[in-house]
C-alpha cells in the first residue's frame, strides 16, 4: 500500500503539471497525423489537471491508511490510464510509462490482504 500511495502521489503531482503545460501552451504538444482520436490539447490538459489531483489526494489518503482509498485509488488510476491512452499521440514514452505505473499501483492494491494491512 505504501507503494501505491507513494507512486500516485508522484504520478498525481507530474499529472497535473502535464495539464498545466496543456492548458498555458496548446502548441507546445505536436500531434501526430491521422489519429483516431482528436481530442482539443486545453481539454486534455484540464483532464490531466483534475485527475492529476485527484489520483495525489487518493495517494495521500492511502498514506493515512483510509480503507475507502484503497477502492477510490483503483477507480482514479483506472481513469488515468484511459486519459493516457488518449494522450498517447500528444507525449507517448510519457503516456505509455504512466499507463504501466496506473496498472502496477492497481495490481499492488488488488493484491490479498493488502486493504486489511492498514486497516
Amino acid at each position: 500500500m505504501i507503494f501505491a500511495a507513494t507512486m500516485m502521489a508522484l504520478v498525481g503531482v507530474f499529472q497535473a503539471i502535464v495539464g498545466l503545460v496543456a492548458i498555458i501552451d496548446d502548441e507546445y504538444f505536436i500531434v501526430t497525423r491521422n489519429y483516431t482520436f482528436d481530442i482539443d490539447t486545453t481539454a486534455l490538459g484540464w483532464i490531466h489537471l483534475l485527475l492529476g489531483i485527484l489520483v495525489a489526494a487518493a495517494g495521500f489518503f492511502l498514506f493515512a491508511g483510509r480503507r475507502w482509498a484503497a477502492i477510490f485509488a483503483i477507480v482514479l488510476t483506472s481513469l488515468s490510464a484511459i486519459a493516457n491512452f488518449f494522450f498517447i499521440p500528444y507525449d507517448p514514452f510519457w503516456s505509455i510509462l504512466v499507463i504501466a505505473i496506473d496498472v502496477w499501483v492497481i495490481w499492488s492494491l488488488t493484491r490479498p490482504g493488502v486493504a486489511d494491512a492498514r486497516g
